[in-house]
């Protein structure tokens, strides 16, 4: 853990968790984490933006005492889930006269799942502002971003955004700043598919909400500080518009070597289409990557055997989570092999769909019993022709390029 200051009387307060490989028993951290708390010293009060993860709490209060404040008046509360809010009750027995600050839905989360009591808080609502004498906090709720509760935090006098999960990325590093931007966009984009893609039209009302502020930092609740809040805002705002790419993801699986033989020609035909391919073997595979392909891609065609009259069971994980998970993509279809039953693969993936249907338009699915043969290569054929014609009328804008 370390406190590095971003600006005159303002740290960073960050557990660095260089070890974590698993978030919430759901979401894999190849990278670690970072859980961040920053503190804001004004003319007349002091105020903590967040807090960290328990089992960091003691290390946390050890580098509280360090910054040398005497005394807290206020905890701000951006998001009640834990890894945010779970060290609020060590705070305030460290600092009994404190305050935590927040809205009426993360009050409720924290005093149910902490145990803080009702006259240990002050609610804000929407646009509210509170004095630390020479500087001022203004607190903007934007919910489902990725929860009921969430809201931002905002420092008039330095133009610095706290938004603790929003615009955050599951990264380890000691950079305090997004110094390496090609590595940072990598996680964010992982962090924005898994946990954040679900809520995109919600995404798309807050962004504009956010763009009357002057902002010239933007200090999340995972991963570097932004210093050039450009990079990550244009991100935000491509991966959450409409905006589409000519790219095909294929989730495949296979088990002897039939499927594998319709993926490879179904990979090549559509590359000589001059169509971006991003094929994921879906077994044993790190779930990240396959939903870090799905933000932009305007077409997945999954790939599977046929078993035990459905799809092999990592292909239907892959379908659950695209369902869940609500892309922008436009088509899907389903290839595959079967030794009977073959039609009820197409069948169950479309199903596992059902939450995308109004906006999915489905693909005839090839499927073919044994190894391909030549009538089946050209069913292939017909899908890449039906892809690729598919992919030219739609309106497929260019990626945001940040300023």
């Amino acid at each position: 853990m370390i406190a590095r200051e971003i600006k005159p009387d303002i740290l960073s307060l960050s557990v660095i968790d260089w070890d974590r490989r698993l978030f919430d028993q759901l979401v894999p951290l190849p990278e670690g984490t970072t859980y961040n708390s920053y503190l804001v010293k004004g003319s007349e009060k002091t105020a903590l933006i967040d807090t960290v993860y328990p089992p960091n709490t003691a290390e946390y209060l050890e580098l509280l005492k360090k910054s040398g404040i005497q005394k807290l008046d206020y905890i701000v509360a951006n998001h009640g889930e834990q890894d945010h809010s779970g060290s609020i009750p060590a705070v305030l027995a460290m600092f009994p006269e404190a305050k935590v600050v927040t809205n009426a839905r993360c009050k409720g989360l924290i005093a149910e799942s902490l145990l803080v009591p009702d006259d240990k808080f002050i609610e804000v609502a929407d646009g509210d502002k509170l004095s630390l004498g020479n500087k001022s906090l203004r607190f903007f709720l934007t919910p489902w971003v990725h929860w009921p509760d969430t809201m931002v935090t905002y420092l008039a006098e330095d133009k610095i955004l706290f938004t603790c999960d929003f615009f955050g990325s599951h990264l380890a590093s000691s950079d305090l700043y997004a110094q390496d931007e090609a590595r940072v966009h990598d996680a964010a984009k992982r962090y924005y598919a898994e946990i954040m893609m679900p809520f995109r039209m919600h995404i798309q009302k807050h962004l504009k909400k956010l763009a009357p502020l002057k902002i010239d930092m933007i200090a999340p609740g995972h991963g570097p500080v932004y210093a050039r809040p450009a990079f990550i805002l244009d991100l935000y705002k491509d991966w959450s518009s409409d905006n589409l790419r000519k790219e095909v993801v294929i989730p495949y699986v296979s088990m002897y070597d039939s499927t594998t033989q319709m993926v490879s020609y179904l990979i090549d035909r559509l590359m000589e289409k001059g169509l971006t391919v991003s094929p994921h073997n879906m077994v044993g595979v790190d779930p990240g990557h396959f939903a870090k392909s799905l933000v932009d891609a305007s077409t997945v065609v999954f790939a599977s055997p046929a078993v035990l009259a459905g799809p092999h069971p990592d292909i239907v994980s892959a379908a659950y989570l695209m369902n869940a998970l609500r892309p922008k993509a436009k088509m899907v279809s389903v290839v595959g092999s079967f030794g009977w039953g073959g039609n009820i693969v197409s069948t169950r993936i479309v199903e596992l769909l059902s939450g995308l249907k109004k906006q999915l338009h489905f693909l005839d699915p090839v499927l073919i019993k044994g190894l391909p043969k030549e009538e089946d290569f050209r069913a292939l054929d017909r899908l890449v022709e039906e892809i690729y014609q598919a992919n030219l009328q739609l309106d497929v804008a260019a990626p945001a390029k940040s300023l």
